[in-house]
């Protein structure tokens, strides 16, 4: 039976302000650059700040060895990097307490409200009438939709009956839950790469399946974490990039037939990277054994592609997330990919946006803050420059920038609104110009150091 919802309050009218929802990485991001404009807003979190790097929120797909893919040097948000004494790629501890340690600096946490939840977002002539979880009503000039797109997980549908535990991977918290078990993992991403190679600390068996032959790399390439090397390197045109770094991946790794792994499908960088240096040693130990896509379950038994059979108890499926949004999806489309302009502007309704729903090549954070950075910028032309504004507002409606860097990205349904991090950072560059908009990052308290 359902909880029958609280009765509606009255509407409070909260007047030129903005509604941030979600205080992770993006809604964090999005506060200060509000603030630091002298913005009025209001921000709401279910649980607290940090979003899904804080392990114990309820619904994060966060597990125990859970770590940074991108590396510290390239992920720091403008002004505030990481510390220098954090690892090349830090804990997900240690990155809950850098943004812990970002909100406090620029005095955003205190202006977090705590275990609110929007149930619903509705648009009313200009203005957004946002419904909480508790009744309460308010009323916007804006939502900035900052809510995370890795809390609804897509579970895949198994050919037959399996009598064992079928779970996704946003469960998985350590290799203790899979003790003396015999563990299938499915998905060839990061997470499927990285709880199987932490599952088999403790199981009795685990076999990693995949579809299809991806492309892996090494978080440190000749000494150095991979983005960091690749930032560094000679800017090639990307056919001869796709053919230099494969040929060097290959040297460094090995090709992925070797390990019992299928050849990649693709061309290098067409798919989401993988970036992991323990899945091939564990590989070469038989820790962790490789399998093709299933072709039925029967109880116990999983049958592959190819025709090997395993007796399996637990299924783990890294099979990824919907980006949903569901207290303003009608008005954002897909729950895949958002309907947003650069990732973040609604070309239909004003004064809605949206962080943190970007799919791209490279670390998150960096792409998070330049975002925000737009949006405020956009919300303090409506203030101070309207000229600006209604100019903005026109070029987006009919602005299709191509942001996929020259790659052919994948067919498949994560990649339908994958763009590629460089074309991204080049095109936003260029609208900031062309509407005059300046970073403002606002006035930073000195603390006495980030600790996990």
């Amino acid at each position: 039976m359902s909880t029958p919802s609280p009765p509606l309050g009255p509407l409070e009218d909260r007047g030129d302000a903005v509604l941030v929802v979600g205080a992770g990485p993006a809604g964090l991001a999005a506060a200060r650059a509000l603030r630091a404009r002298g913005l009025t807003y209001d921000h709401v979190d279910r649980h607290g700040v940090g979003g899904i790097w804080d392990i114990d929120a309820p619904g994060s797909p966060m597990y125990e060895a859970a770590h940074f893919i991108s590396s510290r040097t390239l992920s720091g948000f403008e002004g505030f990097p990481m510390p220098a004494d954090y690892p090349d790629y830090p804990h997900h501890r240690q990155v809950l307490a850098y943004l812990r340690a970002f909100a406090d600096a620029y005095d955003l946490s205190d202006r977090v409200e705590t275990g609110v939840e929007v149930r619903d977002v509705d648009r009313s002539g200009d203005r957004w009438r946002v419904t909480l979880a508790d009744g309460r009503r308010r009323e916007y000039a804006g939502i900035v939709c900052c809510s995370g797109a890795q809390w609804f997980p897509v579970l895949p549908d198994l050919p037959g009956e399996f009598a064992g535990e079928l779970r996704h991977s946003n469960t998985y918290r350590s290799a203790d839950e899979v003790r003396g078990r015999r563990v299938l993992v499915v998905g060839g991403g990061n997470s499927g790469c990285d709880i199987a190679v932490d599952a088999a600390r403790t199981a009795d068996r685990v076999l990693l399946s995949m579809r299809r032959g991806y492309w892996f790399i090494p978080k440190h390439v000749f000494g150095r974490p991979s983005d960091v090397f690749a930032a560094g390197g000679p800017h090639l045109p990307v056919r001869l990039q796709q053919k230099v770094f494969g040929w060097v991946l290959n040297l460094l790794n090995g090709r992925p037939e070797r390990w019992g792994l299928q050849k990649p499908d693709h061309r290098l960088f067409e798919t989401h990277p993988v970036l992991n240096s323990n899945l091939f040693l564990a590989l070469q130990h038989g820790d962790v054994e490789p399998r093709p896509a299933i072709r039925s379950v029967d109880g116990h038994r999983v049958v592959f592609t190819d025709g090997q059979e395993a007796e399996v108890d637990t299924i783990i499926a890294a099979t990824g997330y919907r980006h949903a949004v569901p207290y303003a999806q009608r008005f954002l489309g897909s729950d895949q990919h958002p309907d947003l302009y650069l990732t973040s502007f609604s070309r239909q309704y004003e004064g809605l946006f949206g962080i943190g729903f970007t799919e791209t090549n490279s670390g998150a954070f960096k792409h998070f803050d330049a975002l925000a950075q737009m949006i405020a910028s956009h919300l303090d032309d409506r203030r101070n420059r309207p000229e600006q504004y209604r100019g903005f507002r026109q070029f987006i409606a009919d602005d299709t920038p191509d942001l996929t860097g020259g790659l052919s990205f994948d067919s498949s349904a994560r990649h339908q609104g994958y763009v590629d991090a460089d074309a991204l950072t080049r095109y936003r560059a260029a609208v900031g110009r062309r509407f005059g908009w300046r970073l403002q990052t606002g006035t930073r308290r000195d603390l006495a150091g980030v600790r996990s």
